[in-house]
């Protein structure tokens, strides 16, 4: 017997089961599949190729060439705020089959598009500027982010003006602060690149009046202005007093300082540029009280050696700004019982003593140079002696290496080291020997304060005349102290805890130069000796 074939149910109606629910009454299907949307995308895209279904024809006019794309005005308007607004609002385009886009490069339109449809574009570096200026202007936020990303991982001293004019002119804004950051910290490198020097002089101005700047010393930013002037002089020479106002004066050694006045072909052409400096040098020879400058860059501490059961090589920089230590390259050797200066951006450790199991602990004559743009560390000239707890100070361009010790002798002799020739040479000596004191200068003149001689703990302190090569005695401490901090902050010296024979101290005492006087500060909640001392916007910091 035959039975008759059931119709394919194509209704609900036609369906004749019963769907029993299930007993906990909420059961469902959620299904997604993940490949959907690139397949959808791959889909059109195949179509686009075989031109299928495409509702639009792009026409790129540049220059003489035209080209045309078929595309999908839905593809583009999912990924372009520019097209959505062209294909949706009451524009002419809305329902138009052929568009044209000028002044567009089609090699860029067709990476453009191609992305469009897959996601992905692959550009070479010669046209990254024309795909994120086209990006930018079809308000493709990715492409233009990748674009940007690709030249910020790229930048370099020769071409880091020219694109950050660029992304100023089409309103980049990121990718212009981050070509203003690199200019900024690789600026030493920048001012020798050709592109430097077509910047004209309100760009320039701009530029070194930001306190960003990161540079060794303000000889830097003078020396890029005369080398831009000097570059087209009969044109530039107008700007160059406009500029000076921008660099920081008051920064350039007196000796440099003194060399250009002497000798700058600039200089010699510009005579109200000349008066100008030739006033403030006249003060430096003075000594008069210099107004302060800004700090360039970043102002950081840096701690370096010092001892833990042994003596340490290792170096640490503190950066007030967010309270925050980082490690940095270790010196050559362990050294406990250096002097440490910086001078014209550079860090020197000078003498101290390796105290390690692998040394023979021999005090050190050694100076050593730490560049903090290049994070390494250079040997220099070494003193004439080995000098350990050895203090030392900076005065008119010069360090000074004062006191200390080899072996069982303590020094009260001094050196002085000339960073343009690379030597040291010894200045008169002081009254009497001093280890641990503490050195500073102020008013043109240099001040040992305290120390130890080997029996007798000082409260002396003996100010040295760089011009006449002499010590003289001024008023003495309340409180013997070796091992002391000293700092100046205007017209005071401040000696800052140290070791009296019997007790570590946390007692502070303040000399007024102009009286000839000490009297007591504020103490500090530790006692300390052998310690760090510095100064930032006129607070003491103790290390």
């Amino acid at each position: 017997m035959l039975c008759p074939r059931r119709k394919r149910p194509v209704k609900d109606e036609d369906f004749s089961a019963i769907v029993v629910p299930s007993m906990k009454g909420h059961g469902y299907l959620d299904y997604t599949i993940e490949s959907h949307p690139s397949k959808a995308f791959q889909l059109m895209d195949e179509l686009r190729h075989h031109g299928l279904l495409c509702d639009l024809v792009l026409r790129v006019t540049y220059k003489d060439a035209v080209v045309d794309f078929k595309v999908h005005k839905l593809v583009l308007a999912a990924c372009s705020p520019y097209f959505k607004a062209m294909f949706t609002s009451n524009f002419k385009e809305c329902l138009a089959s052929e568009v044209t886009l000028k002044d567009v490069c089609p090699q860029v339109i067709s990476r453009l598009v191609d992305y469009a449809y897959t996601s992905r574009i692959t550009v070479g570096e010669k046209c990254v500027l024309h795909v994120l200026l086209a990006a930018m202007r079809f308000q493709m936020e990715d492409v233009a982010k990748a674009c940007c990303d690709f030249l910020i991982k790229n930048l370099e001293p020769p071409n880091v003006i020219g694109i950050a004019r660029f992304a100023e002119e089409i309103g980049c804004v990121e990718l212009h602060q981050r070509c203003r950051e690199y200019i900024n910290s690789h600026f030493s490198e920048v001012i020798k690149e050709e592109e430097f020097f077509s910047l004209t002089h309100c760009q320039l101005l701009e530029l070194i009046s930001q306190d960003s700047l990161k540079v060794l010393c303000e000889t830097e930013v003078y020396k890029a202005c005369t080398d831009w002037v000097r570059w087209d002089a009969e044109a530039r020479s107008q700007y160059f007093h406009a500029l000076l106002n921008a660099v920081h004066i008051y920064a350039l050694p007196a000796k440099f300082l003194k060399r250009q006045l002497q000798s700058c072909p600039i200089l010699s052409k510009a005579n109200s540029c000349k008066d100008f400096l030739s006033k403030i040098f006249h003060d430096m020879t003075l000594h008069k009280y210099l107004p302060p400058t800004p700090y360039r860059g970043t102002k950081l501490f840096y701690v370096a050696g010092g001892y833990n059961q042994q003596s340490l090589a290792s170096m640490e920089a503190y950066d007030p700004r967010n309270n925050t230590w980082m490690q940095l390259a270790p010196m050559e050797q362990p050294c406990s019982g250096l002097g440490a200066s910086v001078l014209f951006g550079l860090f020197y450790t000078v003498g101290g003593r390796n105290l390690s199991m692998q040394s023979n602990n021999a005090d050190s004559a050694t100076l050593s140079c730490y560049n903090p743009m290049t994070n390494q560390w250079t040997q220099l000239a070494s003193l004439n002696t080995g000098r350990n707890r050895v203090g030392t100070g900076e005065l008119d361009g010069s360090i000074y290496a004062v006191g200390g010790s080899q072996g069982s002798t303590h020094h009260n002799t001094v050196e002085r080291y000339d960073p343009e020739t690379n030597r040291w040479t010894f200045v008169a000596p002081m009254s009497v020997a001093r280890l641990g004191a503490g050195v500073a200068a102020c008013g043109g003149a240099l001040y040992v304060v305290g120390g130890f001689d080997g029996q007798n703990r000082w409260k002396t302190v003996e100010r040295y005349q760089p011009d006449t090569n002499t010590w003289h005695h001024v008023a003495s401490m309340n409180t013997a102290r070796s091992g002391l901090g000293v700092v100046s902050i205007d017209s005071y010296l401040y000696a800052v805890g140290g070791y009296d024979g019997q007790r570590q101290l946390n007692t502070m005492e303040r000399y007024n130069v102009g009286r000839d006087v000490w009297e007591p500060v504020a103490s500090m909640v530790h006692s300390r000796s052998a310690h760090g001392v510095t100064v930032y916007h006129d607070k003491l910091f103790v290390f």
